[in-house]
């Protein structure tokens, strides 16, 4: 860029030498004009006679060289030049433009790491990312970035995870705690067990993500290089009809005259407002979406988010926490510190969402007790035989039920009950309920249910106040549970007990039911959202710990987690599609109204060069509206 710089300026130097001295012979003038041509033209005329060879005539370097060449054909040098260097002027500026674009979205390169320090045989070696294998430790010392994702098994510290989620506010980590490469650690020293390879990790996903979105066209973009490929030849033979045509049929016009006209015309014709302004916005959407934490994968995702009509969530995860607790324990003949412990007993060896939530609810150590003949009954729940301690410090349970040193637990829902005979009292909560018998003995109920995402009722209310017309939600849980959850979060309507083929069909009806320029989207987390995601319109996954397979099969990866980030990503799309409406719509007026007065003689070629460098300035300064951050 400073190469062409340094031209330009030569070029303007000499062109005013030129324009403002006047020498006694004209031809040192000439002289000193053309050479300043050719210090900003020789690029554009190698690029035109190079395109020519190759059959690609039509494009603005063939536009620009016929322009200035015919202006030198009829003695208009200071023309000539003039025009060549304003549009070297107006490449120079969106050269810069687009580069400020690259470097916003290339700031998510940065999340790149150089190396891992992976600890085998006791040392710590430095190696490539890509060499690190599942199961290896690696070192994260203050300021590296997290290599790979993994799991945190020593070491506590602060990171920076604003390259992922857009979020300034550092987190804190904990062993135990999921870390994701391209996170950026603050202060402790974290080792950390690589739970995925470099390949499948975070940071490779999200640069794949990023270096592929531009491949994926919008509709406008299409249009435009459509446009363009038959506008161009279109105003070139218009040009030369306006060259030869008048002088032959109008008294006194003059064949000079006329071909000045026709430059003009050609001048002001060239597309580069539109060519550029118009992908250009587009990539600033994508760049600026990322900034907010938002991932989308190609223009064409980013312009279909301003005509969503209806948004299908997906409830676990997506709406709620996707993290069940212990919300009330009713016991029967017992306290509520002894009926948890004999759930949490039973559910001990169980790696299910509902045992995790009993077992940290609990947050004590079983080990001195015996838990044996674990047998679970899909879809009802779990029986075990629980051998109680010895310690009188740990006693509680011999108080439960009769004094036998075994006791037989039974927990699950009511068809446990009702398959064993156990009188129970229905419970009327909304939620997960388990039912706990202890020898045949109805012991009480565990109420476990999944919290409603602090953000969930804020995104609904801003997506229908930014013109969603309706939010459907499809779920696999009890009605009574979706329709409270539905209900408490604003959604329309809901669709519950489905199975993952039931959320496909369901999707299936919508989209034959939808209008047809309009566009729905579903929003997940899950494995099994992950055919759902690719049936919709726009697949929106909640990527930050959603699963692979859903980020994979999504458009657009909301890294937060946060559903109102969905509400930011429409309204991005929606300022887009407007200044890529205003390009166009300005691009072409100005264009079509100076074509017009070039033709009829009424702007000279100064005009033309103004107006066409002009409105491709304006427009470039339009589209870099889109790389804030604030939208």
């Amino acid at each position: 860029m400073k190469k062409e710089l340094y031209k330009i300026i030569i070029s303007a130097i000499l062109f005013v030498i030129a324009l403002v001295i006047p020498f006694s012979n004209i031809w040192i003038n000439r002289c000193i004009f053309i050479v300043s041509y050719l210090f900003v033209a020789f690029e554009v005329l190698k690029e035109a006679l190079e395109n020519i060879t190759k059959g690609e005539v039509f494009d603005e370097n063939f536009l620009m060289s016929v322009a200035t060449i015919g202006a030198f054909a009829i003695g208009e040098f200071p023309e000539a030049v003039a025009v060549m260097l304003f549009y070297q002027i107006g490449e120079l500026f969106q050269d810069y433009a687009v580069d400020k674009s690259r470097k916003s979205i290339s700031s998510l390169m940065d999340i790149r790491p150089d190396y891992a320090n992976v600890l085998r045989d006791g040392k710590e070696e430095k190696t490539n990312p890509a060499d690190v294998k599942i199961g290896e430790e690696i070192v994260v010392k203050p300021g590296e970035k997290v290599p790979i994702d993994g799991i945190v098994v020593d070491g506590t510290s602060f990171i920076d995870t604003k390259a992922l989620t857009g979020e300034t506010v550092p987190k804190k980590v904990g062993k135990d705690d999921e870390i994701l490469s391209g996170c950026i650690n603050k202060d402790g020293v974290l080792k950390i067990k690589v739970t995925k390879k470099y390949d499948d990790s975070t940071v490779s996903k999200i640069l794949e993500l990023v270096e592929n979105a531009s491949s994926k066209k919008s509709k406008s973009e299409k249009f435009i290089t459509k446009f363009a490929k038959y506008y161009t030849p279109i105003v070139v033979i218009i040009a030369v009809i306006l060259a030869i045509i008048p002088p032959l049929i109008i008294n006194g016009a003059t064949f000079s005259e006329w071909i000045y006209r026709a430059l003009s015309f050609l001048v002001v014709s060239c597309p580069c407002a539109l060519v550029i302004s118009i992908p250009l916005s587009f990539f600033g959407g994508i760049g600026g979406a990322s900034k907010n934490g938002i991932l989308i994968k190609g223009s064409n995702y980013l312009e279909a988010l301003a005509s969503l009509e209806t948004i299908v969530f997906d409830k676990t995860g997506t709406l709620t926490e996707g993290v069940f607790d212990v919300q009330k324990i009713s016991p029967v003949g017992l306290t509520e510190e002894e009926l948890l412990e004999i759930a949490t007993l039973a559910e001990w060896y169980s790696n299910h969402p509902i045992a995790k939530s009993i077992k940290k609810a609990y947050n004590k150590s079983a080990e001195e007790v015996k838990v044996k003949d674990v047998k679970e009954i899909s879809g009802k729940g779990i029986i075990a035989k629980i051998e109680e301690v010895t310690d009188e410090e740990n006693a509680s349970i011999k108080d439960v039920g009769d004094n036998s040193k075994e006791k037989q637990v039974l927990v699950g829902n009511e068809k446990l009950m009702e398959q064993y005979n156990i009188s129970y009292e229905k419970s009327k909560e909304i939620g997960t309920v388990l039912y706990i018998a202890i020898d045949g003995v109805f012991s009480g109920t565990i109420l476990i249910s999944d919290k409603i995402k602090d953000d969930s009722i804020k995104a609904i209310y801003l997506i229908k106040k930014n013109g969603v017309k309706q939010t459907i939600m499809l779920t696999g849980d009890k009605k009574e549970i979706a329709e409270h959850i539905s209900k408490e979060i604003g959604i329309d309507k809901v669709h519950s007990e489905l199975l993952p083929d039931g959320k496909t069909e369901k999707m299936e009806q919508l989209l034959k039911e939808k209008k047809q320029n309009k566009k729905i989207a579903y929003v997940g987390d899950g494995i099994n959202d992950a055919p759902v995601l690719a049936l919709a319109d726009i697949g929106i996954a909640m990527g930050a710990f959603g699963a692979d397979s859903a980020i994979e099969a999504a458009d657009v990866v909301i890294m937060t987690d946060e559903p109102s980030k969905i509400n930011t990503a429409i309204k991005i799309s929606k300022k887009t599609m407007k200044i890529v409406r205003e390009n166009i719509v300005f691009a072409i007026f100005v264009k079509i109204l100076v074509l017009i007065l070039s033709a009829l003689g009424i702007t000279t070629m100064w005009a033309a060069v103004f107006a066409d460098v002009g409105v491709t300035i304006i427009a470039t300064l339009n589209a870099l509206r889109m790389l804030s951050k604030k939208v």
